[in-house]
């Protein structure tokens, strides 16, 4: 007897017996209510918080001022409007797969495999090269006389996964510490900043006057707003996995889309604050280029200040909160993916304490072999970005599709603006998609790669044998058997 999938059921158990399907699912069960709405607030800033100590800065050499500042603002809506549509899909299935288990509801099987599956190069990747980052603030700190290399990355993998085996509760309180104090050196960081702000150095970078449209305000042209696209994405990138936290929150329905619209928010401030605030201090021109763009903004004349001092060492607690919730949030849909069968199923397993160890073990040994071998931060993080937009479009699509096929769907929170504003955010991500290729070529195609053996891995092998019981299969099998009936 099968499921309907390929998957064999066996028969039922008898009166006060486990069935196999409890006992499959019994030891793959997540730690209920040990998040609420504040918790959540800040794991959706963490996720994104590092983005603000550098990344973005390299947009400048892409647009100039002008063509980074227009594309901020466009990533800006973007996030807005998906984060909204977002927050209506994890009310309606609060579960731990999120954008895979909206996808697979809206947009069946293969649209819920792709989904997960760009979600998962993103959370996978980011945590690599931010591993690679931290190792050079590291070694600029000259902190215990260390260098950046591979014995830095074992450390941060090791230290930081130990946290998230000990429990959920005590990672998620973890980051938030850590994300305060990034935070509030941002702030300050602003504070000492906009007393030097002058406005002539925004646009102090050389025009390139063979570009079309090229300006002071835009010196590479029109098409340096597209080529800047994926840096503006930096003030945002991530802030879409708070929904991977359903299952272990308290009242998923009402924390979590209040803890997304409060992050986003949140994170929109942040941007407008630090993007401001380094390029007026001391000219574009100065932080195009700078691993640490804070702290060139802060010392132009190249003398280190005693803010300085402190925002360079407040980075490496940005780097450290966005690197331990990107670590959560794969293991999160690494464990939902294999729960279901999509991915190897002892994947999914989780320990005594309610902690998917082996999702939080094998994306980390992949992430430090991969750091390890490379040592390319950058590339890794343009990978990451690849994967993003094309779960994005995936994403945002699929509340389109639910709100016109399943309209009566019982909604504890609506986005504002319906299908308008999740189409909005469908398009401007198809576009940040086309732009990944203006910026690296070679980390698209790899991504490419990566999804075709993924692909194949599904079509072959595990769409035969998917696990009916898991939450999301159970979603979407409920709306099928709605239909169903409708139809009859």
């Amino acid at each position: 007897m099968a499921d309907g999938t390929g998957a064999p059921i066996a028969p039922p158990a008898a009166s006060g017996e486990t069935s196999p399907e409890d006992a499959y699912l019994e030891k793959r069960t997540l730690r209920r209510g040990s998040a609420g709405w504040l918790l959540l607030t800040g794991l959706g800033v963490a996720y994104v918080v590092s983005g603000d100590f550098s990344g973005w800065n390299f947009g400048l050499a892409e647009g100039g001022f002008g063509g980074l500042a227009i594309a901020a603002v466009l990533m800006g809506l973007m996030y807005t409007c998906m984060v909204f549509a977002l927050a209506e899909l994890a009310a309606v299935l609060p579960t731990a797969g999120g954008g895979y288990g909206f996808a697979r509801r809206a947009l069946g099987t293969w649209g819920g495999f792709l989904t997960g599956t760009a979600i998962l190069i993103e959370y996978v990747l980011a945590p690599a090269a931010i591993s690679i980052f931290i190792g050079d603030y590291v070694e600029s700190l000259k902190l215990f006389g260390l260098e950046s290399g591979w014995p830095v990355y074992l450390a941060c993998f090791a230290i930081f996964i130990g946290i998230h085996l000990w429990g959920v509760g005590e990672a998620l309180r973890f980051s938030f510490i850590v994300t305060g104090i990034a935070v509030t050196a941002l702030l300050i960081f602003a504070v000492g900043a906009f007393t030097e702000f002058d406005a002539s150095g925004l646009n102090d970078i050389a025009v390139d006057h063979s570009a079309f449209g090229s300006s002071s305000w835009l010196p590479f042209g029109v098409l340096g707003i597209w080529a800047a696209f994926p840096f503006g994405m930096w003030f945002f990138l991530g802030v879409e996995g708070v929904p991977l936290a359903a299952e272990e929150t308290k009242d998923p329905a009402r924390s979590l889309p209040k803890a997304m619209s409060i992050s986003i928010g949140i994170l929109l401030l942040l941007a407008l604050i630090t993007f401001l605030a380094a390029t007026g201090a001391h000219g574009s021109a100065a932080v195009q280029d700078a691993g640490n763009p804070l702290v060139a903004a802060l010392e132009g004349d190249g003398k280190p200040t005693l803010l300085s001092r402190f925002v360079n060492y407040a980075g490496l607690a940005g780097l450290v909160a966005s690197f331990f919730s990107l670590i959560y949030a794969g293991s999160r849909q690494l464990f939902a993916l294999s729960r279901a069968g999509y991915l190897p199923r002892f994947l999914s397993l989780t320990s005594r304490r309610k902690a998917p160890y082996m999702g939080l073990l094998v994306p980390g040994a992949i992430g430090f072999a991969l750091a390890a071998a490379t040592g390319d931060g950058a590339r890794m993080l343009n990978v990451a970005v690849f994967g993003a937009t094309i779960s994005y479009a995936l994403m945002s699509l699929s509340h389109i599709v639910l709100r016109r096929r399943e309209p009566e769907l019982p909604r504890p929170y609506r986005t504002p603006g319906g299908v308008v504003t999740s189409s909005v955010a469908l398009l401007l991500a198809c576009s940040a998609l086309v732009a990944t290729f203006l910026v690296d070529k070679e980390a698209a195609f790899i991504a490419l790669g990566v999804y075709v053996v993924a692909l194949a891995y599904f079509a072959f092998y595990s769409r035969h044998r998917l696990v009916a019981s898991a939450p999301e299969e159970e979603f979407a099998a409920l709306a099928a058997a709605e239909a169903e009936l409708e139809r009859d």
